[in-house]
């Protein structure tokens, strides 16, 4: 499967209906996702190890099995978090950017206002920019990731406390 042919499939699925997407060809195996919760079990989830991309404009991809754990932040303490908190996650394995440009601002800080929808960062994946919006209206408490952090799938990028 060459990189058009994976760009074709990523635009049909992201104007589609469909919530879940799974792919396998010989070795090469895609999968997406547009739920907040994956049906996947981690045993299941598939991390691209290997992208070149030859001259051809074709991808050589090989993954393999791995586990998924708990993100480690510093800033998480062992009581649970406030029942009016809800985080914003990240749908997919990229590098997350905090601004819509270099020299621009970043698109949300701490103290900052979100309503459902708003735009918060953008993670790039194989050369896609894919915007994370608000899941809630409510305040940024905290950022839980640096600009140009690798984020993985389902990793907690900001807090939000609802409805202030």
């Amino acid at each position: 499967m060459n990189i058009n042919e994976v760009k074709e499939l990523l635009t049909q699925f992201d104007q589609s209906t469909l919530t879940e997407f799974d792919l396998k060809e010989g070795s090469f195996g895609l999968y997406m996702n547009k739920n907040k919760v994956t049906q996947k079990t981690s045993s299941e989830v598939k991390q691209v190890t290997d992208n070149n991309v030859a001259s051809q404009g074709t991808v050589e991809v090989t993954s393999q099995t791995v586990e998924v754990k708990e993100p480690i932040n510093e800033t998480i303490t062992s009581e649970a978090k406030p029942e009016n908190t809800e985080e914003i996650i990240s749908p997919i394995v990229g590098v997350v950017y905090l601004k819509p440009a270099p020299d621009k601002e970043n698109f949300k800080q701490v103290g900052d206002s979100v309503k459902k929808g708003d735009v918060v960062c953008i993670v790039e994946a194989m050369k896609l920019m894919n915007e994370i919006t608000a899941s809630v209206d409510g305040v940024i408490t905290e950022v839980l990731i640096q600009n140009e952090d690798v984020v993985e799938f389902n990793q907690p990028l900001f807090r939000v406390s609802k409805g202030v």
